[in-house]
């Protein structure tokens, strides 16, 4: 299954369960050593015992779907330890072994449906939640960022685990970074943000430089900036970098991010550039904090000189912000 797949588990499951079926969803909340999959992964079973998403890569999957089956037939959660041995992570590409705690719940018996549809209505919205099961006695609720500052850190981190007695299961939207500019910087940056666990789309309305054949299978979309933004949608899981030094396409997508909760906004161009830009956004009315949301020039002070290390050092500091949000 490709990552997209595995991305929709808690979709599959609720699925399933509405079409008669049945389905159990297993959750990694726990993870000591090299692990093969991280706290939060999951994978879904169905009542014919079909499969969806992973916990383990492999190695323990055959023993959670007997554990999740058997949930669906006695309508009880439970949480399962698996050691998981040197010889069987090298099987998946790890360097040694670990410890992973499982935890199996039958959808409707155990997770409540509605909560399951909540959840994956909110995902469908791209609005973050925290799924939180309180694991002596199974209490479960979802949560919005906001309403706690160590929720908050998770949900910036994208951390799922285990705090005190509860799980906390961290379903953020996809990130996305939108690039307005198809420049050579942009080709070098595109690979690199996918590889970060980012949707890129490109936005120039000159349909030269924003061709197929520059950015085969990309997604590139050729009307103007602010349009263009509109029509994507902005929020707090998206990254805005404006490449083209023109302000005509430029200031455009700049005014969008900073009407939105973009993580982060950044600019190439020098210093001057970057004067001019502050110059033109203070005349139009834009005061001095949300001018200096804008990292310019942007990406981390490495020396970079080629379109591939600018673009480097631009994942660089977009990831620092996410991480650490400065």
């Amino acid at each position: 299954m490709d990552s997209a797949g595995h991305d929709r588990i808690p979709e599959t499951a609720l699925g399933w369960h509405r079409a008669g079926t049945g389905a159990a969803l297993a959750t990694v909340i726990e993870t000591w050593g090299s692990a093969p999959r991280q706290a939060g992964s999951q994978l879904a079973v169905s009542g014919a015992g079909e499969m969806a998403g992973s916990v383990s890569g492999g190695c323990v999957e055959g023993a959670v779907v007997e554990e999740a089956l058997a949930a669906l037939r006695d309508g009880r959660s439970r949480v399962l330890t698996f050691g998981v041995s040197d010889e069987e992570a090298f099987a998946v590409g790890l360097a040694c072994g670990g410890t992973i705690r499982v935890l199996v719940e039958p959808v409707g018996a155990g997770m409540p449906e509605p909560m399951l549809a909540d959840l994956v209505a909110a995902r469908a919205a791209r609005r973050p939640l925290a799924y939180l099961v309180n694991l002596p006695d199974w209490a479960r609720r979802l949560e919005a960022p906001g309403a706690d500052a160590g929720l908050d850190a998770r949900f910036r981190a994208d951390k799922s685990g285990v705090e005190g007695d509860a799980f906390v299961g961290i379903h953020n939207p996809p990130l996305r970074m939108v690039i307005v500019g198809a420049v050579h910087v942009a080709q070098s940056l595109v690979g690199m943000a996918r590889a970060c666990g980012y949707d890129p789309v490109i936005v120039d309305p000159r349909e030269a430089f924003g061709s197929a054949a520059r950015f085969p299978g990309e997604e590139i979309c050729h009307d103007w900036p602010d349009e263009a933004l509109a029509a994507i949608g902005l929020d707090r899981r998206t990254a805005v970098i404006t490449l083209t030094h023109d302000p005509k396409i430029d200031d455009p997508a700049i005014r969008a991010a900073l009407a939105s909760d973009v993580f982060y906004l950044g600019c190439l161009g020098s210093g001057r550039t970057h004067g001019k830009r502050v110059a033109r956004l203070a005349e139009a009315g834009y005061s001095e904090a949300g001018i200096a949301r804008i990292h310019a020039p942007v990406g981390l002070d490495i020396g970079a000189r080629s379109p591939g290390e600018i673009a480097v050092s631009i994942i660089a500091e977009v990831t620092r912000v996410l991480r650490r949000g400065e």
